[in-house]
């Protein structure tokens, strides 16, 4: 009954609507037609014809009704697209594929101080850079005319996420481009959503420079008692007691030195300032290097290593030997630090096949990673809880330092594994020096 009325009602609304005026003009060329043939034909074809005549209207005025219906509705819809747009706290632009813009923001007129009335219309091109008045925005447009560029996404990939830094005014913007599809696969414009991230990059450098001071006055005093632990060994005289205490306090301030040395590696890394330096080496020697460093920790706990050398040559990768080095040794580390009693690592490379990579992996009989802790364990500050139980110690920042450091050389990092049937991380290295990123950009996490 409920759903009659509101049906009845649309349809008292609809006889009013401008839209139905050519619905009441084709009913009276109906009953004007119906008038002449009343005169002219006989009862079974005024039946006939007055059948077709009712079918004819109430097919128009359904057909009209629907397509008025929609449009209304679809108006009432981009209405409320454009309240929400309108109350954006974020600049958007919306513009054709000539760059001519459609829609601009009241949070967009705030941010470029610039009046929508005077910007929409106006087709941008790249030689706007050189008007005072439109050189913030005109950078925006054409974010690889900004000073400083950080791309987040990769190429030909939507939406595109580019961070832009200026200077004249400090400005730290995060623009975030996609395109309008005209419904039938096509493309009419594009967006771009603009945010003003300005404080919270200086609240996240503030951070930062603070955990580098605190870090560099942490390191000085930790390396002096080190090695005054370290000389005090020498003694020959001390008991056996002694030498316990000494020894458990010589490992406590190696790790301690070691969490100063990795907050500070993090400090620099989401700076954009960790100091890469790329040379050309052979991946056998590099890796060959590493696990003579970690051969004696691999003896004291019981564990063999084993390095799956390929058949066939390897082609040389661009590298920084220096930061690499603290990645893939700590993936080794791990591997034997969280192994079982008498377990093994399988240190194996090889090319990836028809594309540009090698492919490192690290694989361990150890305790295993839950799907839960795999999700998590690329994040500064993780340690997943059956870690915690076989070592206690540690600063959850290795795997977040060892991810950077691959990333910076244009490679990633995946892990797979089971509780209790041991670990496998992987990792890609670019043999071609064009995939190798140009410039250290800053991180985030």
């Amino acid at each position: 009954m409920d759903e009659q009325k509101n049906i009845l009602a649309k349809l008292k609304e609809a006889i009013t609507w401008p839209e139905m005026r050519m619905v009441w003009a084709i009913l009276g060329l109906l009953l004007i037609a119906f008038a002449v043939g009343y005169r002219s034909f006989s009862p079974i074809i005024l039946f006939i014809e007055g059948i077709l005549f009712l079918a004819l209207f109430f097919l128009t005025f359904f057909s009209v009704f629907q397509a008025a219906y929609s449009g209304r509705q679809g108006g009432v819809e981009q209405n409320e697209l454009k309240g929400i747009f309108q109350s954006l706290d974020d600049g958007l632009i919306a513009y054709d594929k000539n760059f001519r813009v459609l829609f601009f923001n009241p949070a967009a007129e705030k941010l470029f101080m610039m009046d929508a009335k005077i910007v929409a219309g106006h087709q941008f091109q790249p030689q706007d850079v050189e008007k005072q008045a439109w050189r913030l925005l005109a950078q925006v447009m054409f974010t690889s005319l900004a000073p400083v560029v950080i791309n987040r996404s990769e190429s030909g990939k939507y939406p595109q996420v580019t961070d832009l830094s200026f200077t004249e005014p400090t400005l730290e913007l995060r623009v975030s481009t996609a395109p309008i599809a005209d419904g039938k696969g096509g493309v009419v414009g594009f967006m771009k959503i603009v945010r003003n991230r300005t404080r919270e990059t200086a609240l996240i450098k503030s951070k930062s420079e603070f955990l580098t001071v605190a870090s560099h006055q942490l390191r000085s005093p930790v390396t002096d008692i080190n090695w005054a632990l370290e000389s005090l060994g020498t003694d020959l005289g001390l008991s056996e007691t002694s030498k316990t205490i000494l020894e458990q306090a010589t490992a406590a301030s190696r790790e301690l030195l070691k969490i100063i040395e990795d907050l500070l590696s993090v400090s620099k890394i989401e700076e954009g300032r960790f100091g890469y330096v790329f040379e050309t080496e052979d991946i056998i020697s590099f890796l060959n290097g590493i696990l003579v460093q970690v051969a004696p920790l691999a003896r004291r706990d019981g564990v063999k290593v084993y390095f799956d050398k390929p058949k066939d040559a390897l082609p040389s990768v661009l590298i920084d030997p220096q930061k690499l080095s603290l990645a893939v040794n700590n993936l080794i580390v791990n591997a034997v630090r969280y192994n079982i009693e008498n377990g093994e690592v399988v240190v194996k490379v090889e090319k990836r096949q028809d594309q540009p990579f090698l492919v490192i992996s690290v694989k361990d009989t150890g305790i295993g990673i839950t799907q839960d802790s795999i999700r998590n364990l690329f994040k500064k500050f993780y340690r997943a809880d059956n870690a915690l139980k076989t070592n206690p110690e540690g600063s959850g920042l290795g795997l977040y330092i060892a991810k950077n450091i691959i990333q910076a050389h244009g490679g990633k990092i995946w892990v797979e594994s089971e509780p209790g049937r041991g670990t496998v991380f992987s990792f890609t290295l670019p043999t071609d020096p064009n995939l190798v990123p140009k410039h250290e950009a800053s991180v985030e996490e």
